[in-house]
């Protein structure tokens, strides 16, 4: 049958299949398994950070660290295994999808149909929301409601960029596809008003960059709201994917190149 979800987009599936109880559960599940987990993880970071001596500021949130810093082989096999093993979930939610007949991830609008389409808003998104970012963490920073974000702390090896690439791209893939195009669905077929939708997505998105600190968490739920806002207008996750994955990638590979030449740049 076919049913049409508050987020305006319709779905075809068993009803007796995905009763409410049963999405929820499924809900419950995807997130446990991925961002929900690390929501929590994030917040127990962030009280450890906000009861131990010395100011936020003085504090580091370290991304992307080495796991065998004197073995380069063995640290880029952790590497590579941390990635592949974040996009579980992804593959989890491709697969149910696929399962209740919606056509997978393309019923979210991550495929290949509109490359030039996904690829220019993506870019023109990134340099809006990359920009604005950078500029509310400096002053989050100064304020004292941030620590200071260190993106990448590998070995200077000849893995050390293609992994930063391939990091931020599975980040982008994983927030997207679960936080925006799989969460407004099952929550616009469970009957949530948009806004509530919404609401919940941006939260949840704040809440696992709550261990940058305050100002981490705000800007990455101002961050949710326009995601979801543009999900709704352009029904494709991909854009958002692009930019998601452009804004990290910068980050990460601008951080090692320029850590410690500029200074504007925070480093600890």
């Amino acid at each position: 049958m076919r049913s049409q979800a508050r987020d305006g987009s319709s779905s075809s599936f068993p009803a007796a299949e995905l009763s409410p109880r049963t999405l929820r559960q499924e809900t419950v599940l995807v997130l446990a398994l991925s961002l929900g987990a690390s929501a929590v993880s994030a917040l127990i970071s962030f009280v450890g950070s906000v009861t131990a001596p010395g100011a936020l500021a003085d504090q580091a949130a370290r991304l992307n660290t080495s796991r065998a810093p004197d073995r380069p082989w063995l640290d880029l096999a952790w590497q590579l295994f941390g990635i592949a093993t974040a996009l579980v979930p992804v593959v989890l939610v491709a697969h149910l999808l696929t399962r209740e007949g919606a056509g997978g991830l393309r019923s979210i609008g991550f495929d290949r149909r509109r490359p030039g389409f996904d690829l220019g808003r993506g870019l023109v998104l990134a340099a809006v929301i990359g920009g604005s970012g950078l500029a509310l963490y400096l002053v989050a920073l100064q304020a004292g409601f941030n620590l200071t974000v260190v993106p990448e702390s590998l070995p200077h090896v000849w893995w050390r960029i293609p992994v930063l690439i391939a990091s931020a791209a599975q980040n982008a893939v994983v927030e997207e596809v679960i936080v925006v195009g799989y969460l407004l669905r099952r929550l616009g077929q469970a009957d949530w008003s948009p806004w509530a939708a919404l609401a919940a997505s941006a939260v949840l998105r704040g809440s696992y960059h709550l261990y940058q600190g305050i100002g981490g968490m705000a800007g990455n739920m101002a961050m949710g709201v326009i995601f979801v806002l543009l999900y709704r207008r352009w029904g494709r996750v991909a854009p958002l994917v692009v930019a998601h994955a452009v804004i990290d990638i910068v980050a990460f590979t601008g951080y090692a190149v320029f850590a410690g030449k500029v200074d504007w740049l925070p480093t600890r």
